[in-house]
């Protein structure tokens, strides 16, 4: 098997290219590759699907990151790697980038001759502690999806009537129009590419022949994964309207904020607060981690803001990586009150560092006593009344 191209390289296009550009070149390059436009020739049609699957990573950010770290052999291990098994998987996925007119027909068209539409794609929430993100989870999605309406059976039409056959069209659900010398096909603007027509329309979808309902899915959630990234369902999104097939659900991943640890990609991070002697003696310390407790080891002398690493403590790599690390940052806590022995010690140890310290605190009664000392005592005529 011949080693793939570079995406980049396939559109003709810089690393550093924006998402408009990259959707640019790649119009530009399916029009010259389409297999319309180059009837009999194989070499267009595989130039045509290789645009198709630089287009779909380098246009979504996430398997964009992931080529662009670690290339074709990312994508194939994180399973974000696009295939198109023929040229009809591409115009149902990006028939629509296209828009309207003679370049959007040249997609819409072939869509319409060759067979259904595909259902549409539907998008859900997927909410997540740090816990269940970080071994990976099975949770239940609600959603709203149609469903066969059963009082017309899907037809749309109410009981005892029957669609009729769209006369603009002829039931093709597309007709030709003219551009100046250009011929091109476009869906029927009377029958919306439906080929038909509901005259009396069914109560319940409104001639719709879906009704919208309540879903309930269980997904599995792999690890690591974080808020942003989203997990794709196939074929359970909406149906097709003229029996292709369904939608894809996509699932967006919101996580949320831990009471201890923040992330950082694949890493964690924990503040811990330490003493003084600990810092400065030294000390074994029980840290909690996301699969229990763990002994970190504080070397003497150690410095306010210091950083340990605990290998592999981390998050998991959603894309088959390695785990990160537990990133644990001290910091000297001073303590709001003192025994009556601590602060004897703390003083001691002023003594011999020779530091200049606040004298003992004076009671709230000592305080009074020498403030009115000191005001009888003052010589100013304003004291004098």
């Amino acid at each position: 098997m011949s080693q793939k191209r570079d995406y980049y390289e396939i559109l003709g296009v810089a690393r550093t290219a924006r998402r408009d550009e990259i959707a640019a070149a790649y119009r530009k390059l399916a029009i010259k590759c389409h297999p319309d436009s180059n009837p009999g020739d194989e070499e267009a049609v595989i130039r045509f699907k290789e645009a198709a699957e630089a287009y779909e990573v380098l246009h979504d950010e996430q398997k964009r990151s992931i080529y662009d770290r670690f290339g074709h052999a990312g994508l194939e291990r994180g399973g974000g790697a696009a295939h198109f098994t023929n040229v009809e998987d591409i115009f149902e996925a990006f028939g629509e980038m296209f828009g309207g007119g003679i370049f959007g027909d040249l997609f819409g068209s072939r869509r319409t001759r060759r067979g259904p539409r595909r259902g549409a794609d539907l998008k859900t929430e997927v909410r997540l502690t740090l816990e269940e993100a970080a071994s990976g989870v099975a949770k239940e999605v609600r959603f709203e999806r149609s469903r066969l309406c059963e009082d017309c059976r899907g037809s749309g039409a109410a009981a005892g009537s029957t669609p009729q056959t769209c006369s603009r069209c002829g039931g093709a659900g597309a007709v030709l129009q003219s551009a100046g010398f250009v011929r091109v096909q476009t869906s029927c603007p009377t029958c919306g590419g439906a080929g038909r027509l509901i005259t009396d329309k069914c109560r319940s979808c409104r001639g719709a022949g879906y009704v919208a309902g309540e879903v309930k899915l269980e997904v599995k959630v792999p690890a690591g994964v974080d808020t942003g990234m989203r997990i794709r369902i196939p074929g359970e999104g909406e149906p097709s309207p003229d029996g292709g097939r369904s939608g894809d659900l996509y699932c967006f991943v919101e996580v949320e904020e831990h009471s201890l640890f923040s992330r950082d990609g694949d890493h964690l991070i924990l503040e811990l607060p330490i003493t003084y002697p600990q810092a400065a003696l030294g000390a074994e310390i029980e840290v909690p981690t996301l699969a229990g407790k763990t002994t970190l080891t504080i070397p003497r002398s150690t410095q306010s803001g210091s950083v340990f690493r605990l290998t592999g403590k981390g998050m998991s790599d959603p894309h088959g990586g390695g785990p990160g690390d537990l990133l644990v940052q001290v910091h000297i806590e001073v303590p709001r009150k003192f025994t009556r022995r601590q602060e004897e010690l703390l003083r001691e140890l002023a003594e011999v560092e020779n530091n200049h310290v606040s004298p003992k605190r004076k009671s709230f009664l000592e305080k009074i006593r020498d403030y009115f000392v000191a005001h009888d005592e003052d010589p100013s005529p304003a004291a004098r009344g």
